[in-house]
């Protein structure tokens, strides 16, 4: 650098003072805090104010430039008072400094008095002593001063757009008033409405020299915005003694006031609550520095030209800023495209590297518009070259960018280089500057300035020379000729120079070393920069410095011009002054990855804004260093905000484009949904942007500009808005997941839900993971949208949309249309423009103006509207005024209140009316009145609720009012595991009297446990309440991610409710925000929610007609009882599961509510789903799926999975209520071997026992044990029945009730020992029945008391196993256990007198719809008061607990079983519960003989399949009443392929076993049970997949077909797992069957053929003794030759049924254990294959290898279906590395190969490869 030499005299000058300062230092050491001691060095004649009067904070410094001693300050004759840490001036001015005001006659506001220098020293010398103040008052709301040196031509800014000579008249009634102080001078503007001064000089001297102007004002208001450019951290300005230098200058942004690439000194300030704000400006080029303190007082320091002031005044911030900008021009209007996303880089390397950004984030489905190179492309870095080894093929990939729809972009600096190119060759374009002497001057005028920039040494374009503009647009025009580039990007216009002044250093001159420097970086003029003695056109470098980005954008436009005629194009610049934005958009410069940067972007933002640069932004990411994923994930969401929206970074540092940083990642998904977003209102940001160019209005808008009334709105600068409409709330932090937001008052929608919130002129927590910003529209207000596309070309041409929030029932809105480039649409008229307005339901959509044919083409589709409080069922569409039309396509959703009304067709250029109503429906209400009191007017008006007789017939008549709202939400707490949200009960409520007290407060929990469940539960935090006493299965911790979560929460808050929404979709799932939606008393919970879909399927132990629900007001009662199964009847089980399908292309969710107390739930067909259930708390679980089958898979993991079942148990089973003896028990086993029925299980019912007595034998089964050892041998199992009842009535030793009770294993009354005793069906002793009693007169007489052994006690486990034990060692051996009568069943109502001790818990105030609900809950069971015991020694009700008792009876008998036959054997439970499957199967109860009840089977399977049981089935034949041979037949049939396959009924029917009937049903039955054996390899592999991995065997069609909407309504054919479908006929006489054939290859399982039919319901032959049977293409069954017992199948031969798909492929799998032992999947003691079919080759791969047994495992046959047209010639077969030929057989004209390996030995435990040609 040069380096400035000190003359001698300023030698001399600095010795001097040096003396001074150390005699000063002296005094001030003496006499620190004295006035006096000022005093006594003073020689000033001014006055210093008094100690009493000395205001510090208005204290002006009279020494800015250095630090003060008071020898220097006597030498300026100030006022010195020193203060110690305190940023006050220790000098100050007196007030005799400045200037005196000579007085002139008849003063207006427009005047030109002189100014006279009064007599104190100068601070920096060359005063000037006459000054001209001129003023003029320009416009009502302008005024301006200037003050000039009338004796000599001082330089002014040179705008081209301000006239710097105003000539007008004076404004007429201007709205203030202009007050001139005489002595010492000084102005004040004042606004006459409320006479407040607004700018006042007299705070301050003036100060005026040659090199020295200042100027103080001081100001009514602290809220201060503006100036620039610095990193101001926050909007409003921090008033601590701040000072802001404003100088150009290539500096990176930090944390620090240094000046940066702007030169911006128009500030604005807002004075009250009525808006009402001003702003200034100073049109000043020169360097300066601004320093606020906190009176608050500006001041001014300016080292050059004049002051040359203009105050505006408005009504509002933001018409002051539009004052502004028409004086110094208001913003271009930016080409369309130049709005979408951009992606650039410094230093990509190649052009190569350049491609695969591009292909990259095209293979993202990343929308952008723009490619943008930096210097890097360019060879050397020369403008107006490209580098042909790097980017060799740059002409074509811009061609390739146009052909996509995509601009590009490069950037051009201004410095040019001196030297030639790299080949040697002449750089034409230096050249030609050189001869039309374009160049920056040295002082001398005609040596060119040589600096240092990118390419080396370099000569810089003077762009204030008319011939420089020539010259740089001719440039741009050759260059475009061979680089068809789109846009330019201007930058280094500083202007920079990587060596201080030039190549020679700088002069010793007062230009390049002021007497005064302001505060800027280097405290260097020329540092970074060149001479401030270079001249330029416009001046001096001193002077002119700051204009020259302004310059070049504005010669950068008018080669824009030419290059591209007539269009708009794109120009962004670093480098700008007041009134850039007319020329040039700006980014934010060179900032840094941090999350400060992010952070402080908004301001920078909001502040060009006011400055006339709307389209502004700043390089996202962040510049300079490594981003990190999060950081750039957050900035890619709130830059998706930025008007200008660019992500840009430097070299050798790591790529940041999105696609860089994955396809899949979480930041390309945020980053496409936030981009799909800002593409889809691009059209509302077009319009801001139209706005701003043709009214000076803001884009990116601080809350002050429309909430001005609201102080709190003055500061707040982590939020902004778009316009008047959208509010944006980023994530600023590291690693948060929530903002404290502020949420002006106004009417708020989320966006993306539609949800209206509560909040209003209140800070919140907002809630926003990390794939999330908050986005929320302003009620009132209407937004114009497009569909969006890969980039604006595509995007433009897409429907258009509104966007309608309502306030009030009303919003308005506008929008502004044309082609998005041309250079002058709007001032010729080329355009289309629209006003919206809403009022009461109607829309008006009025052109105002339509010029612009060729946008006609484009319409309106979709309009969006939010807010609408009920229902909307007709829209209606007129045109132009015409008569309305109905449209039929709009959807309205309950759960946002939002309406949505697409297909239409509003073209471009016309009016148009919508129109929609709203209604209450039906529907919609929520019954108040669910009990069981009677229900009338008067009884519902006296709950508090509303009474519409003439209300729907099935829906309520008495109904919750809407306006109320139960709870409210008190606080809500996020982490990144879940929400706690603490409620309390909303008083404003308490008129609605439920049945029982509400408590107070409650707590939400809402737990992520899994990316694809999550759980939440509402209880009492103040009052422990019961809770279901079973463990889950979730994890300890919750291991979801945010990021790869399938879901969101949302809670709302009036009413209060949750809100689950699939994330995938965009589907709510979850909505309990309805009236009423959650109330929680002591004995009655209830929560409202509606569904997203009306097919819903699932809620057991109640009887069904088909397999979805009906949801037309229907109520289920679930409450376990012994009552068979029927229509609404609660019976057996107790399953609170449903899943639902959606709409969306099969997406399902499931949902299960863990509470085990008595319940209804109520479907309403809106739809809506209300749960009632007593007592306990409210416990969700929801499975996220994404189809039915994963949803039941990942409900089984909670619960727990289905039990394998022994190979045997999937044989065929008899039994029967009411064998006499062993005898008829022998004859039927013989007579079915005999007729070579397939059969593995027989069974006694209680007949086998003593008098009904568990672990007895009766008299006529003596010989039982005999019989049973005898079928054992033969292959047979035995299965024996339990009941939970123990007699105590026994005169003779009876050691299961003796043990029980020194075990201490009965129920009992609360608080005492005495059991609670009933009657079932345990005789009494020495009792002859009389037949001619009643039933419950017969129960009196001869039935024992008994006691229920309380299972969920450990004790009682223990003597359960040991009585099973006994029993098989003592008495019989058996193989499973059936366990009935555990719902618990009672013949006696509570106890045995029918009496119960507590009358609310066995009839609680809210009953729920069970049969005979008045009967009390203690019908045919226990007493609710009665106590039972969990394993942790605590007490509970058996009315919390009665639901459980079938569960806490299964698993103990599991283990007994297990433990006591060392077999894995079977458990059937009629009770059950959530997660009973884990240990029993399940029959479907004691059904009736009819038909109905066949189909109701295949519902009642499907539903437990589930529920988890899927071991299960239904009494074949029917269990009541006789059954008949065709019902029988049928029920064989279909029976065949329940998983639990048993023919059982009751005594005093006629026989129903296979053999009872006659050589045709036995035969027939025969055959079916063959096809059954046949496949029961392929059924145990079903049943252990489900046993490993949950799901079900017994499938819906939905669920492998769950895409296909015709599948949903299925419910007469089922699956066996995904490849085998049953057609089963259900009706009588029927010889056809209709039924559904999903789309996919179906295979004819008796023939083998392809049916040829997909995706229709088809009739199908079914002849009496025939069942449809299909195997679907693409499966491979596993298979085995059928025997008498699966004991002998196991060893015949396997096979395999190779089904091809279309493309001749297939898969299956084949588990294979021995069948019988305990856990062999746990301890790896199995056979896994899998089988794959590839064309003509079929291969199996062993994938585990832990059982061999070669004589069960032998492969005897193949048959291929479906193989294709081409006849087979050979076989061949590889084995154990041998390759030999097999023999076959075909059926060409079928397609069908049979292969048979029956010679070949092979066995299944090694892989085998089989292919045919």
């Amino acid at each position: 650098m040069a380096r400035k030499k000190s003359s001698g005299l300023k030698i001399t000058l600095i010795v001097l003072l040096a003396i001074v300062t150390i005699i000063a230092i002296a005094l001030v050491a003496i006499l620190p805090t004295k006035t006096p001691a000022v005093e006594l060095v003073s020689t000033i004649p001014g006055k210093c104010p008094s100690a009493e009067n000395d205001r510090l904070d208005e204290k002006i410094n009279c020494i800015p430039d250095q630090f003060p001693t008071q020898a220097l300050c006597a030498m300026q004759g100030c006022c010195w008072n020193p203060r110690n840490e305190s940023p006050t001036p220790w000098c100050s001015f007196a007030n005799n400094h400045g200037y005196e005001f000579e007085k002139i006659s008849n003063p207006n506001i427009n005047f030109e008095p002189n100014l006279k220098k009064n007599s104190p020293p100068t601070l920096f010398g060359d005063n000037i002593t006459n000054l001209l103040l001129t003023t003029q008052s320009q416009t009502a709301n302008r005024f301006r001063f200037k003050i000039t040196d009338p004796n000599n031509q001082r330089y002014e800014v040179p705008h081209q757009f301000v006239n710097k000579d105003f000539s007008g008249p004076p404004a007429s009634n201007p709205l203030y008033d202009v007050k001139i102080t005489e002595n010492p001078f000084s102005i004040k503007v004042i606004r006459k409405s409320n006479n407040k001064i607004l700018f006042d000089t007299s705070i301050g001297p003036l100060v005026y020299s040659n090199q020295y102007l200042q100027i103080s004002t001081k100001l009514p208001s602290k809220y201060i915005y503006g100036l620039g450019e610095h990193v101001h951290k926050r909007f409003r300005h921090d008033l601590y003694w701040k000072t802001w230098p404003i100088f150009t200058r290539d500096q990176l942004p930090g944390d620090n006031n240094n000046n940066l690439y702007g030169h911006q000194t128009f500030f604005m300030s807002i004075e009250d609550t009525s808006g009402k704000s001003f702003g200034v400006f100073l049109m000043n080029s020169n360097a300066m520095e601004v320093f606020i303190q906190p009176t608050p007082i500006v001041t001014y320091r300016v080292i050059g030209g004049i002051l040359d002031f203009y105050i505006f005044l408005g009504d509002t911030p933001g018409q002051v800023v539009q004052q502004y900008q028409e004086l110094t021009g208001r913003p271009a209007m930016p080409s369309y495209w130049s709005l979408g996303f951009q992606l650039s880089r410094w230093n990509y390397g190649s052009l190569d590297a350049v491609k695969e950004v591009v292909k990259r984030n095209r293979d993202a489905r990343i929308p952008f518009d723009a490619q943008v190179t930096d210097i890097d492309y360019m060879e050397d870095k020369k403008d107006f070259t490209y580098n042909n080894k790097t980017f060799y093929g740059l002409p074509e990939f811009v061609k390739d960018l146009h052909d996509h729809g995509q601009k590009y972009i490069i950037i051009l600096d201004p410095a040019i280089s001196i030297t030639s190119l790299a080949n040697g060759n002449h750089y034409k374009t230096y050249e030609r500057g050189n001869e039309q002497k374009v160049w920056v001057y040295q002082s001398d005028g005609t040596t060119p300035l040589i600096g240092e920039v990118w390419p080396g040494l370099t000569v810089y374009p003077d762009f204030t020379n008319p011939k420089c503009l020539d010259w740089w647009t001719n440039e741009c025009s050759i260059f475009h000729e061979e680089i068809k580039y789109d846009g330019l990007w201007i930058d280094m216009n500083e202007v920079s120079s990587f060596v201080h002044g030039s190549t020679k250093g700088c002069s010793d001159n007062k230009l390049n070393y002021p007497p005064f420097i302001p505060d800027i970086l280097d405290k260097l003029m020329y540092a970074k920069t060149i001479c401030m003695d270079a001249i330029q056109h416009w001046g001096k470098q001193y002077d002119v410095h700051s204009l020259y980005g302004y310059s070049m954008a504005i010669a950068t436009e008018k080669a824009i011009e030419k290059v591209f005629p007539n269009k708009r194009s794109f120009i962004l610049t670093r480098s700008t002054f007041a009134g850039t934005g007319k020329h040039a958009t700006h980014w934010l410069g060179d900032n840094t990855p941090s999350w400060e940067h992010m952070e402080w972007s908004i301001t920078p933002m909001l502040e060009f804004g006011l400055f006339g640069m709307p389209f502004i932004g700043a390089d996202i990411c962040g510049f300079v260093v490594d981003t990190t994923e999060e950081l750039c994930r957050r900035w890619m969401q709130i830059g998706a905000f930025y008007p200008y929206f660019r992500d840009h970074n430097a070299g050798g540092y790591m790529p940041q484009d999105p696609a860089y940083f994955g396809q899949d990642s979480l930041l390309v998904n945020t980053s496409r949904h936030y981009l799909d977003i800002w593409y889809t209102l691009l059209p509302y940001l077009y319009n801001l942007l139209y706005k701003a160019y043709v009214y000076g209005e803001t884009v990116a808008r601080p809350f002050l500009y429309e909430f001005y009334e609201d102080t709190n709105s003055w500061i707040e600068d982590l939020q902004f808005l778009w316009g008047s409409a959208l509010l944006i709330t980023p994530v600023l932090r590291q690693g948060a997941d929530r903002m404290s937001a502020y949420i002006p008052d106004a009417t708020w929608y989320d966006y993306e839900t539609g949800g209206k919130r509560t909040w209003r002129k209140q800070r919140v927590e907002m809630y926003l993971p990390g794939d999330k910003i908050g986005l929320h529209v302003r009620g009132g207000y209407i937004i114009p949208t497009q569909q969006p596309a890969v980039n604006t070309t595509a995007s433009r041409k897409n429907p258009l949309g509104l966007i309608i929030a309502l306030d009030n029932n009303a919003a308005k809105g506008d929008f502004f249309w044309d082609d998005g480039e041309s250079k002058d649409s709007i001032e010729k008229g080329k355009y289309i423009l629209y006003t919206f307005s809403v009022l009461n339901n109607e829309l008006d959509i009025i052109c105002t103006h339509s010029s612009y044919q060729e946008g006609t083409t484009l319409a309106f589709e979709t309009i969006k509207i939010l807010g609408l409080a009920n229902t909307v069922t007709q829209v209606q569409v007129a045109e132009n005024n015409q008569q309305t039309i109905i449209h039929n396509s709009f959807t309205y959703h309950a759960s946002n209140q939002s309406l949505i009304i697409d297909n239409l067709k509003l073209n471009l250029g016309k009016n148009f009316t919508v129109q929609w109503n709203q209604v209450s429906l039906d529907s919609e209400k929520i019954d108040c009145f669910p009990d069981n009191n009677p229900e009338n007017k008067q009884n519902c008006e006296e709950r508090g609720c509303l009474w519409e007789p003439n209300s729907a017939a099935e829906g309520p008549r008495c109904y919750f009012p809407k306006q109320y709202n139960p709870y409210l939400v008190k606080s809500t707490q996020y982490s990144s595991m879940g929400i706690t949200v603490d409620l309390e009960l909303n008083t404003a409520t308490a008129r609605i009297k439920m049945p029982s007290n509400p408590i107070s407060v409650l707590r939400l929990e809402v737990k992520y446990h899994k990316n694809d469940m999550l759980q939440f539960k509402i209880y009492d935090p103040q009052n422990k309440r019961y809770e279901v006493p079973i463990p889950m299965d979730i994890p300890t911790t919750p291991t979801s991610t945010y990021e790869n979560r399938l879901y969101d929460v949302n809670i709302k808050g009036n009413p209060f409710g949750i809100q689950i929404r699939r994330r995938s979709t965009g589907r709510i799932f979850w909505d309990s925000c309805l009236p009423w939606g959650l109330l929680l008393m002591n004995q009655f919970i209830q929560i409202s929610t509606r569904l997203p879909s009306e097919y819903v399927y699932g809620f057991g132990g109640v009887g069904h007609r088909q397999f979805k629900q009906d949801l037309n007001w229907h109520k289920w009662g679930m409450f376990n009882r012994d009552q068979p199964s029927g229509y609404k009847i609660s019976s057996y089980g107790f399953q609170p599961y449903i899943y639902m399908a959606l709409g969306d292309g099969g997406n399902a969710h499931g949902v299960f509510l863990l509470n085990s107390n008595a319940m209804d739930v109520t479907f309403q067909p809106n739809p809506a789903l209300t749960y009632r259930t007593i007592g306990g708390i409210l416990d969700f679980y929801m499975f996220l799926g994404p189809n039915p089958e994963v949803a039941t898979k990942q409900y089984h993991e909670v619960i727990g999975r289905p039990v394998k079942p022994p190979y045997w148990a999937l044989g065929f089973h008899l039994c029967r209520y009411g064998y006499e003896n062993t005898s008829e028990i022998r004859q039927l086993y013989e007579d079915m071997v005999s007729a070579q029925i397939p059969y593995d299980v027989q069974y006694t019912d209680i007949d086998y026992m003593e008098r009904q007595l568990d672990f007895t034998i009766g008299k006529g089964f003596q010989d039982l044990p005999e019989f049973v050892d005898k079928i054992r041998d033969e292959g047979m199992k035995y299965i024996i029945i339990l009941d939970p009842a123990i007699s105590g009535n026994e005169t003779q030793d009876y050691l299961a009730f003796q043990r029980g009770i020194e075990k201490d294993v009965f129920v009992k009354w609360p608080n005492t020992q005495d059991i609670c005793w009933a009657k079932v069906w345990p005789d009494l002793p020495n009792i002859t029945i009389d037949d001619s009693l009643t039933e419950d007169e017969a129960v009196n007489a001869s039935r024992a008391h008994v006691a229920f052994p309380d299972f969920l006690k450990t004790s009682t486990a223990e003597w359960w196993a040991t009585e099973i034990e006994d029993f098989y060692n003592t008495y019989m051996k058996f193989d499973g256990l059936w366990i009935d009568m555990n719902e618990p069943s009672s013949f006696v109502h509570g106890s045995v007198d029918n009496k119960c001790r507590n009358e609310i818990l066995n009839y609680p105030p809210y009953m729920p719809a069970l049969t005979k609900r008045n009967e009390g809950l203690h019908f045919r069971t226990m007493c609710m008061e009665t106590q039972q015991t969990l394993s942790n020694g605590s007490s509970v009700l058996h009315y919390d607990v009665h639901n459980l008792y079938g569960w806490s009876q299964a698993k103990p008998t599991y283990d007994a079983l297990q433990k006591t036959t060392g077999k894995r054997g079977i458990v059937i439970s009629r009770s059950t519960y959530p997660s009973a499957g884990r240990w029993a199967g399940h029959w479907l109860g004691d059904n009736y003989a009819n038909w109905d009840k066949i189909g109701k089977s295949i519902i009642g399977m499907m539903e437990f399949s589930l529920f988890g049981i899927s071991f299960t089935g239904a009494d074949i034949c029917g269990f009541f009443n006789n059954s008949d041979y065709e019902l029988c037949a049928r029920w064989m049939q279909v029976g065949a392929f329940y998983p639990y396959s048993r023919n059982h009924n009751i005594t005093d029917t006629r026989r129903q076993d296979p053999v009872s009937w006659n050589e045709t049903f036995a035969s027939m039955s025969t055959d079916i049970l063959n096809i059954r054996y046949n496949l029961l390899p392929y059924f145990y592999t079903q049943m252990h997949d489900i046993h490993a991995n949950g799901g079900t065997v017994i499938r819906p069609l939905l669920h492998e077909f769950f895409s296909e909407t015709g599948t949903w309504d299925i419910y007469k054919q089922f699956l066996w797992g995904p490849a085998f479908m049953v057609t089963p006929v259900v009706e009588p006489y029927s010889e056809s069957v209709t039924g559904y054939v999903p789309d996919g290859r179906w295979l004819d399982y008796h023939t083998g053929q392809d049916i040829g039919l997909r995706k229709r319901l088809h009739t199908l032959d079914a002849p009496l003794y025939k069942i449809n049977l299909h195997v679907c293409g693409g499966h491979i069954l596993p298979c085995q030759e059928p025997a008498q017992n699966t004991y002998f199948s196991r060893q015949n031969y396997m096979k395999l049924i190779v089904a091809a798909d279309d493309n001749q492929t297939a898969q299956g799998y084949l588990f294979w254990d021995d069948g019988e032992s305990i856990d062999t999947y746990e301890k790896g003691q199995y056979l896994l294959v899998q089988f794959n079919l590839n064309k003509a080759t079929l291969t199996s791969t062993i994938l585990k290898n832990g059982y061999i047994n070669t004589r069960e495992m032998r492969l005897g046959f193949i048959n291929v279906w479906g193989k294709g047209n081409t006849v087979v010639q050979e076989v061949n077969i590889t084995y154990k590395g041998n390759k030999e030929s097999v023999k076959f057989s075909q059926e060409a004209n079928k397609q069908i190969l049979n292969i048979d390996l029956t010679a070949n030995n092979i066995v299944l435990d090694e892989p085998i490869e089989i292919s045919w040609t």
